[in-house]
């Protein structure tokens, strides 16, 4: 009986030392935060061009302004902080899109260029699982995929 009780403490400790070790951090998305150079433009751009929701600044600081990605991740734009920015494509914002084709003919209604990855103007990139690609920047120069839903 002895035995029995020193076997299950052990077993016991070893499974919380266990968990402890292969769930250290548990990490979950919650924003990404961009420089700008005006916040009311890029604010703009992304309320009425994308149709996101603007949110609650909770720090309450000017120069700062968030924007909702849906279910509870946010996009923080930021002004307060000056400096050149250098940015490629290959750092970008994506978002998908369940309504693409509508989606692509707003930008074109509000000729907003759009292109592929290579850079071909107006060409929606297909990838070889059959999903839809666009890329455009917003004011500031940040790159934005727009891509379809899978219909898998």
């Amino acid at each position: 009986m002895k035995k029995t009780k020193l076997l299950l403490i052990a077993l016991l400790f070893t499974g919380i030392i266990w968990s402890q070790k292969s769930n250290s951090f548990s990490f979950s998305f919650d924003h990404t935060a961009i420089s700008v150079k005006d916040v009311n433009i890029a604010a703009d751009f992304y309320t009425n061009i994308l149709k996101l929701e603007e949110v609650v600044n909770r720090t309450k600081k000017p120069g700062i302004r968030w924007i909702s990605l849906g279910e509870g991740k946010e996009l923080h734009l930021i002004s307060t902080i000056k400096g050149n920015i250098t940015i490629t494509k290959a750092v970008h914002i994506a978002l998908k899109c369940a309504n693409f084709d509508t989606f692509v003919k707003s930008l074109n209604d509000q000729k907003i260029v759009y292109s592929d990855w290579d850079g071909v103007v107006n060409k929606i990139t297909i990838r070889a699982d059959g999903i839809k690609q666009i890329y455009f920047q917003d004011p500031d120069g940040y790159w934005i995929e727009v891509n379809s839903v899978s219909n898998n």
